[in-house]
C-alpha cells in the first residue's frame, strides 16, 4: 500500500506536537488531538506520527482513522510502544500518547507498508521498496514490527537500492510475541511488517546516531577474519591484544569491558582518523581461547578498523550532547520560528530510567541542542535505526535523533 500527499509550495514549513498523559483512552485522544489542532491553525498537515504506550489497548484501533479524520491529513503512520517521548517529558511505567504533526511546502509525504514473507530459499522476499524517486532529496522514516519483519536485510537492500539515502525510526517495542504491536494508519491497523514514509522535496533530514560509547586503547586492524570472528589485529592473535588492553585500563574501564564489551566497526575503508560517530558499535559475543579469537555481533572483513569502546550513563550522556552540538545544533536560521523545524528521537528501551539516574535525559539533550520550541516526538524502542557514514543500520542502546527542517536553497 502506497499513498502520498503533495503539499502545496506557497506557504512556510510547519511542525507540531502533542503529548498526553491521562489514563482515560478516550480523553487522552481528544486531548492530544486538540492540542495538535491548535498548533496546525486548523491547516491540514501533510503527514501526523502517532506513538502510544499498550495500555490504551483496544482503543488503538481507530487511532489513525480519527487522526485522519480529524486534521484532514490523508497520510498516518505510528505504533505501540513501551514508553513514549513527547514535548520536553520521557513517559516511561505511565499511560502515554505522542502525536506530530508535520506540514511541509514544497515536499511530498509518501506512505508505505512493507511485508516480508519468506521466498522458497527461506530468504525474505519483501513486497515493496520505498517510493523514492530523487535519492539526493529523500529520506526515510521507518517503524518495524520486531517479531515479523526483518529489518538488517531490508536496510541492507535499502543500501544498495538508495545509496546515501538516511534512514530513521525503530522498532515498535512493549510487545510480548507476534501479533501485539499495532501499526497506525489513516486506513486502521496491521499487526506486523513494516510501515514508513519519504519525504522527498524541500525539506533535509540531520541524522544524529549516539551509540553511547567512548573509544579505550588504540584502532586496530583486522588481519585475519571469517564472517564474525576477529582471529588477527595487527598480525597478532585478536584475544592476545584484547587482553593486553585491558591490563593497561583504569579499574572502572575494566570493570566496564569486563561487564558489557564493545567493538566499533569502521564503515569507511579510506578513513585513516576516527572520532565519533565513524565507528557502528556492536557487541563482544564471545572470547575464543583456543583460537585466540573474538566473536562480534555483525560481519567483518580483513583491512577493516576497528577499536575496544565501553559504555556508561556518562560515556552514554556526553555522547548524545557532543553530537547533538556538532551534527544537529544551530538548526534555525535567524528569524526562524522554532515550528519551522522539527525532531524525532527514537530511544534505546535501555535507556531512560534504566540507564540515567535523572529522568527525561535524552530528550533534555536533544531539546539543549535546539530550540526549545522546537516540536519533538518519539518512543523508546526495541532496535533503533539510523545511518553511519553514509549507511543505514539497526543499532541498540542508542538514541537515534532525525532533525527536519527547510531544505537550504542553493
Amino acid at each position: 500500500m502506497v499513498g502520498v500527499r503533495r503539499s502545496s509550495p506557497s506557504k512556510a514549513p510547519r511542525f507540531a506536537g502533542s503529548l498526553s498523559l491521562e489514563k482515560d483512552s478516550a480523553t487522552a485522544i481528544r486531548s492530544a488531538l486538540a492540542d495538535l489542532e491548535v498548533q496546525l491553525d486548523g491547516e491540514a498537515p501533510d503527514f501526523v506520527l502517532a506513538f502510544a504506550t499498550h495500555h490504551h489497548g483496544s482503543a488503538l484501533e481507530d487511532l489513525g482513522p480519527r487522526i485522519a479524520r480529524t486534521t484532514g491529513t490523508r497520510t498516518v503512520a505510528g505504533c505501540t510502544a513501551e514508553s513514549v517521548i513527547g514535548g520536553s517529558r520521557e513517559v516511561e511505567g505511565r499511560p502515554g500518547l505522542s502525536l506530530w504533526a508535520a506540514r511541509l511546502p514544497g515536499a511530498e509525504a509518501r506512505y508505505f507498508e512493507v511485508d516480508a514473507p519468506a521466498g522458497p530459499d527461506g530468504e525474505p522476499q519483501f513486497s515493496v521498496f520505498p517510493p523514492i524517486g530523487e535519492k539526493e532529496r529523500s529520506s526515510l522514516i521507518l517503524l518495524a514490527d520486531p517479531f515479523t519483519f526483518p529489518i538488517d536485510p531490508f536496510l541492507r537492500a535499502l543500501n544498495e537500492r538508495f545509496p546515501g539515502v538516511p534512514a530513521m525510526g525503530g522498532m515498535a517495542s512493549g510487545a510480548m510475541g507476534p501479533g501485539q504491536t499495532l501499526f497506525f494508519t489513516s486506513q486502521g491497523v496491521r499487526d506486523s511488517g513494516l510501515v514508513g514514509i519519504v519525504l522527498e522535496g524541500e525539506i533535509e533530514l540531520r541524522s544524529v546516531v549516539s551509540q553511547g560509547c567512548r573509544p579505550i586503547g588504540k584502532p586496530w586492524v583486522i588481519t585475519d577474519c571469517e564472517q564474525n570472528q576477529i582471529k588477527k589485529l595487527g598480525g597478532r592473535p585478536a584475544l592476545e591484544v584484547l587482553m593486553e588492553t585491558w591490563e593497561g585500563l583504569p579499574a572502572e574501564d575494566q570493570r566496564l569491558l569486563q561487564s558489557a564489551p564493545f567493538l566499533g566497526l569502521a564503515i569507511d575503508p579510506a578513513r585513516t582518523s576516527f572520532s565519533r560517530g565513524d565507528f557502528l558499535v556492536r557487541g563482544i559475543m564471545g572470547l575464543h581461547q583456543r583460537e585466540r579469537a573474538i566473536a562480534v555481533a555483525d560481519y567483518v572483513r580483513r583491512g577493516q578498523t576497528v577499536q575496544l569502546l565501553v559504555r556508561d550513563a556518562a560515556s552514554a550522556g556526553e555522547d548524545l550532547r557532543l553530537l547533538m552540538e556538532r551534527q544537529g545544533g544551530g538548526i534555525l536560521r535567524p528569524g526562524e520560528d522554532g515550528r519551522s523545524s522539527g525532531a524525532l528521537i527514537f530511544s534505546c528501551n535501555g535507556r531512560g530510567c534504566r540507564m540515567f539516574s535523572e529522568p527525561d535525559h535524552d530528550i533534555s539533550c536533544v531539546r539543549e541542542s535546539l530550540a526549545a520550541e522546537v516540536p519533538i516526538a518519539g518512543f523508546f524502542a526495541a532496535g533503533e535505526i539510523g545511518p553511519i557514514s553514509g549507511r543505514n543500520f539497526l543499532h541498540g542502546f542508542t538514541a537515534s535523533v532525525a532533525v527536519f527542517r527547510p531544505r537550504a536553497r542553493a
